[in-house]
């Protein structure tokens, strides 16, 4: 008698399916077209859930170069990188001269950059200082939330600066990074508890947006003047339920590189729009504009009494879980 299994049988009898995943657990489905609602909504809630567990109230947001990153502190070096926010330098012939090199290597292009990057290295130590002076101050304030908190968009150059400057001066500081189809590293200055990263633009500028109440353009390329442009045109049109603090750092740069005032005189903008921004061009100046914009539009009088006896605790801040207990009880896995 044959040992075969009958064909009939096993047609009759399939093998047995394994656990169907969880929806939420579905990676196929969750990184697909009909997952991206799910996507959107993730990134605005996760981001949301971390600013209220850390008690975050509300931001300054600096914008500026991610193309350029510290080689050598000491001589204040600076590195060009491929691309903005890149882990990976550009080309040797499109670094900035450096000493020791030969006539034969240091070109035209090189000597001009090796001048771009001694302003750049200006600037980012200008980021630096500023950001640690907004955190000294913004600390000091009463409240049971950090106040103005230093935002970037995470990566290196003026973005690293900025969170370098916060956390220097003992504050949190806040990195938005963005998924880029190149190896990327957030600075290493980002309070670990926020640092984000984002596969939507426009998440980002979202969350760019949302908090801040202020927002200082230091010298950049095309995403800097996107984002700037973006607030500008939020605050123009009245689309911020607030009044929002801008300072464009660094006139010289800026002013050959776009002519606002063009803009105003050709009626392309109106003249009140030119009152939107104001330049400055020393860390003492922008602090005092943003200082004084934050103190008119945010602060009440209350706020310049002693921080009250009760510090902002240490401790995260409670969930939804943890304040609403039994209403939304904890399923089991």
């Amino acid at each position: 008698m044959s040992n075969a299994p009958d064909p009939k049988l096993s047609a009759e009898n399939p093998d047995p399916l394994e656990s169907a995943p969880l929806a939420y657990e579905n990676d196929e489905f969750l990184n697909s077209p009909d997952g991206r609602m799910l996507r959107i909504m993730a990134e605005y809630s996760e981001p949301m859930a971390r600013f209220r567990r850390e008690r975050i109230q509300d931001t300054v947001v600096f914008f500026g170069s991610a193309r350029f990153r510290a080689l050598d502190e000491a001589n204040q070096q600076l590195e060009l990188l491929e691309n903005t926010g890149s882990t990976k330098p550009a080309p040797h012939a499109e670094q900035p001269a450096r000493a020791g090199e030969s006539d034969e290597e240091t070109t035209d292009l090189k000597r001009t950059r090796a001048e771009a990057a001694v302003e750049m290295a200006h600037y980012y130590e200008d980021a630096r200082t500023l950001a640690r002076m907004m955190t000294e101050w913004s600390s000091k304030l009463p409240g049971r939330r950090h106040r103005f908190v230093i935002t970037s968009g995470g990566g290196p150059g003026i973005m690293e600066a900025a969170n370098r400057g916060a956390w220097e001066a003992g504050g949190k500081t806040i990195g938005l990074n963005i998924k880029l189809p190149f190896e990327q590293m957030p600075n290493p200055y980002i309070t670990p508890a926020l640092n984000l990263n984002f596969h939507y633009f426009f998440m980002r500028k979202y969350w760019f947006a949302y908090l801040a109440k202020a927002l200082v353009v230091f010298p950049g390329g095309f995403g800097t003047l996107d984002e700037m442009f973006e607030l500008l045109t939020l605050a123009q049109t009245h689309k911020l339920a607030k009044k929002i603090t801008v300072v464009i750092y660094g006139s010289s740069y800026w002013k050959n590189v776009i002519n606002l005032e063009l803009l105003a005189d050709k009626g392309a903008i109106a003249l009140k729009d030119m009152e939107l921004f104001e330049f400055a061009d020393t860390p003492e100046d922008a602090f005092r504009i943003l200082r004084d914009g934050l103190i008119a539009n945010h602060l009440d009088s209350e706020s310049f009494g002693p921080r009250n006896e009760d510090p902002i605790p240490q401790t995260p801040a409670p969930d939804a879980q943890e304040l609403l207990g039994p209403d939304i009880a904890k399923t089991q896995s």
